[in-house]
Parts: structure tokens; C-alpha cells; sequence
């Protein structure tokens, strides 16, 4: 078994009194500390911090100047970038049908997600205490958003090489478990497909019900084409429970078999 991606950068997660503010519930590793954990080359501490700023933390402090939604949207950019481009030169023999799918399983919200807790992110990210209070170090979308923030700024800070340095041992210790769990299947493409081939308008995802508090939020989709449901799904994200959906659906028409 791998060690957690933490361990295989000779970093603890132990945090000693001096590189973490513990005076309450409230405070957060400081930046130098997270980049020094995780071997990351920053020298912008400041850049780090914007990083992991949430607007919540925006909110409620004056001096904070930005929030980290604009490195979000570069960091996702890269992350469709870096992880094609790792899946090519792994998988020379696979046709680009496979390639695509994996690549959909290895940046969606909930795999982001994963990441982000495999480099323990939330403790590192400044937060408003009401957010802190609603389990905001924990939320998949929060920690996505959180990770893609990463990734754009250590883009900035060391280009393509520091990024790819950062994200082959996480993708090298989950591509496993991918394959044997048949998460690449990209059941909504697959659906779509379907529909198009068999000269259907393309499908609708319909949000049925939302339960349980923001930290531990479960949604449940409807797959629609025209007013005809076609399968329901649950997930801790809109996307995996659309995902969800599509599969139903797909074993209900039998393109799928139910495992």
C-alpha cells in the first residue's frame, strides 16, 4: 500500500506551535508552513495565501485583498492541461475515447476533492468562522475549488515543471484504483452518446432533492430527455450525482451491467 501522499513527501502533518497560529478552532497553518510540508516552491508567500483565501474569509477581514477564485479558474485550466498531457506519455496504447474518460474521473469535483484531503488543504485554508463552523475544511466543492486554486498559483509561481513535480505522485497513487473501480467510465458522455445516436434531444439533469447540512451536503439528480426520465442519482456533488444518473439510466437501457 502507498503512503499517503504526505508521508511520500517526508513531511508530517504534525504541526508544531510555531508554524501554525492554535490559539482557537479559527486559525489555519500558515502558507510558509504548507509549502514547506508539501516540498512546494513557492517564495510568494503571499501569492500561497491568495491561494487559499475563500471569500468567506474576504468577508469578514479588511485587510484580505483577494479571494482565490481567479487562480481557481487558471488552476483548472492547467489541471485539463497537465493531466492530458500525463495520460498520453503513460498510456501510449490507449485510444483517445479512454484517454478522455479517465481524464473526466481525474478532475472532477469529488477526485479534486480527494486530492486536497490526501495533502490535508484544509487545514491550510483561511476561511470565515462561519464557514469554519459549517464543516468548510471538509466540503468536497470547497476543497476543489481550493486544490485548483493551488495548482494556479503554483503555476504562476514555477510554471508547467513545478506542477507536474506536485501533481504525478497524486495522480500515480489513485490511477490504480480508477481502473480496477471502473471510475473512468464517463457514464453522462456515454449517455449522451446514446441519446444522439439513437436521435434523441440531448439529456437534461434535473435537481430533485437536497438534504444535510453545507459540510455534508447529498443531492439527488433526474436524467431527463424531453419530460421522460430516464435514472436518478445521489452524490455529495451535483456532478457525481448527474454522473449517478447517467448510470442508471445506462443499465436500465442494458449498455451498462449493474455492479
Amino acid at each position: 500500500m502507498r503512503k499517503p501522499f504526505h508521508e511520500m513527501a517526508g513531511a508530517s502533518v504534525v504541526l508544531d506551535m510555531d508554524t501554525r497560529i492554535m490559539t482557537d478552532v479559527f486559525t489555519s497553518e500558515a502558507p510558509e508552513h504548507l509549502s514547506k510540508r508539501l516540498k512546494l516552491p513557492f517564495t510568494d508567500f503571499f501569492l500561497l495565501s491568495r491561494a487559499l483565501t475563500h471569500r468567506s474569509y474576504l468577508n469578514e477581514n479588511k485587510d484580505a485583498i483577494e479571494d482565490n477564485e481567479r487562480l481557481e479558474f487558471l488552476g483548472d485550466a492547467v489541471l485539463d492541461f497537465i493531466v492530458a498531457d500525463w495520460l498520453y506519455n503513460h498510456y501510449p496504447e490507449k485510444p483517445e475515447g479512454d484517454l478522455t474518460r479517465l481524464r473526466a474521473a481525474l478532475v472532477y469535483t469529488d477526485q479534486l476533492a480527494e486530492f486536497a484531503k490526501m495533502i490535508n488543504l484544509g487545514q491550510a485554508l483561511r476561511l470565515g468562522h462561519g464557514e469554519i463552523q459549517a464543516g468548510g475544511r471538509d466540503r468536497n466543492t470547497l476543497l476543489c475549488d481550493a486544490f485548483e486554486a493551488l495548482v494556479g498559483a503554483l503555476y504562476l509561481e514555477g510554471g508547467i515543471k513545478a506542477v507536474n513535480q506536485f501533481m504525478v505522485p497524486l495522480l500515480l497513487d489513485v490511477v490504480d484504483d480508477i481502473f480496477q473501480n471502473h471510475m473512468d467510465d464517463d457514464t453522462k458522455s456515454r449517455f449522451q452518446e446514446w441519446a444522439q445516436g439513437n436521435g434523441h434531444s440531448s439529456p437534461r439533469y434535473v435537481l430533485i432533492d437536497e438534504k444535510g447540512p453545507d459540510h455534508a451536503k447529498m443531492f439527488e439528480m433526474e436524467v431527463r430527455i424531453g419530460k421522460k426520465p430516464y435514472g436518478r442519482g445521489l452524490g455529495t456533488s451535483k456532478q457525481s450525482a448527474e454522473k449517478a444518473a447517467a448510470k442508471e439510466a445506462l443499465i436500465k437501457l442494458g449498455i451498462l451491467e449493474q455492479r
